[in-house]
């Protein structure tokens, strides 16, 4: 064998060993079956809408809790908030107590410094932090997250919009290459990402992780399609 065939083999067992470990999340769950069902096909983010009801579809810290109960483990909630009041995201972060806050306020209504804050008030939390991927300024958004939070969150956005995200549709992907290249933080890629384009997502970004929301729900609803998310789940983690 020849170094160079000695090096392209320890590649090739490097890259596998990462696919096999490709995080996945799975949003908008929404009921305690739903989050048992999904957590039992491996998924490793539940993520579940957590609000006062300023936005569509949020659920009340209660009921958010009962999702979160019905989770099995090594599964866990990740609890988005897409409101931009500090004091409200600290308040039922501390009722919920979700191993995950994910913030997904638009950029300019939740900045990286109050996102500090927030963080200091919740150490037990791992933090999430959505970026919006409209172009090449999304590459120092990123970067000004680098550090501060456990994971990026890339997404698609409609400019005017309060949160980031829940679009069902990709963005340029050469751009979420890029920040994935210049930032240490893990980056996990989303917007519209489905079982049938996630595997040339993966190989076209290189991320540790990945999104799907619209394209896993049953068709005109925000329901879970539990068939589309096993789907999502094996494209994503297989070979």
């Amino acid at each position: 064998m020849t170094k160079h065939q000695a090096i392209l083999i320890i590649q090739m067992i490097g890259w596998q060993r990462w696919y096999k470990t490709m995080l996945t999340q799975i949003y908008e769950v929404a009921t305690p079956a739903e989050a048992d069902a999904i957590s039992a096909i491996g998924v490793d983010h539940v993520g579940v809408l957590v609000g006062d009801g300023a936005f569509p579809r949020e659920l009340p810290v209660q009921k958010a809790a009962a999702v979160m109960k019905m989770i099995r483990a090594p599964s866990v909630l990740s609890a988005l908030f897409l409101s931009a009041d500090v004091a409200a995201i600290e308040r039922m972060a501390r009722q919920l107590d979700p191993p995950v806050v994910h913030l997904g306020a638009s950029s300019e209504l939740l900045t990286p410094d109050l996102v500090v804050a927030l963080r200091k008030s919740l150490p037990k939390a791992k933090f999430m932090r959505s970026v919006p991927v409209t172009g090449p300024e999304a590459v120092s958004m990123a970067q000004a997250y680098d550090r501060i939070v456990d994971w990026i969150l890339l997404d698609s956005h409609r400019m005017g919009d309060l949160q980031i995200g829940a679009q069902g549709v990709t963005h340029d992907w050469s751009i979420s290459r890029k920040i994935v290249e210049s930032v240490r933080t893990p980056v996990i890629l989303a917007g519209g990402l489905g079982p049938d384009n996630v595997k040339e997502a993966i190989l076209s970004v290189r991320p540790a992780g990945v999104d799907s929301k619209t394209r896993t729900d049953q068709e005109g609803t925000h329901s879970k399609d539990l068939i589309k998310v096993e789907a999502f789940y094996r494209a994503a983690t297989s070979d």
